[in-house]
Order: C-alpha cells, then structure tokens, then sequence
C-alpha cells in the first residue's frame, strides 16, 4: 500500500491550495482518512480528518478555513486551504487506516510529505 501526495507549493499569505493524497496497493476498505503538518521545530500536528462516511474533524486552528473531503472511489483525500498564513507553512501528511486484502485489521499508512510554503 502506498499514499502519493500532491499539490504543494509556494503561496502567498491569503491565498489557497488543495492537497491531494491517493492510496493504492491492495486495498480492501479504508476507515478514516486525514492530514497532519509538521512545522520545523515543532511536532507533527493534527489538521483534519474525515472518516469513511464523510464525519470530519479540525484543528482550531484551520477550522473555517481549511476543507478536507474524499472520493471513496477513487482512494482519494484532499484538503483545500483557504486564507493560507505564514503559521500553515509546514510538511504536511496524508494518512489513512487501511485493511489490505491480506490483513485481518485495519493498520495506518502515511504519505511521503509535502511542502507548503507561505511567503510574499
């Protein structure tokens, strides 16, 4: 199993991206989904989650701003975010809890990372 994430980039503060983050491999079923972000210095940190039947969850900090989603069809989680400040820059994370057609449980998987810069 592996989670590809994109959409990255370079922004200007007040501006927007969206995340993208695919799973593939042998999947079976995937349970909740999300992203975490981690800051340099700092600890990873939550942002969102969505779980299969489409209840999210926020961070304080993102809550208005930031929209996590996801097409169960296609193994897919995205997080758009708006008014983008210079406290979102960091690597943000995808992940999922994801029963493969080998496994009797469900095990989480993380993406690679992407970069969110915020600057002027």
């Amino acid at each position: 199993v592996q989670l590809q994430a994109s959409g990255g980039g370079l922004v200007q503060p007040g501006g927007s991206l969206r995340l993208s983050c695919a799973a593939s491999g042998s999947i079976w079923s995937i349970n909740v989904m999300g992203w975490h972000r981690q800051a340099p210095g700092k600890q990873r940190e939550l942002v969102a989650t969505i779980s299969s039947g489409g209840t999210t969850n926020y961070a304080d900090s993102v809550k208005g701003r930031f929209t996590v989603s996801r097409d169960n069809a296609k193994n897919t989680v995205y997080l758009q975010m708006n008014s983008l400040n210079v406290e979102d820059m960091a690597v943000y994370y995808c992940n999922a809890d994801i029963r493969t057609i080998w496994s009797g449980g469900f095990k989480a998987y993380w993406g690679q990372g992407t970069q969110v810069t915020v600057s002027s």
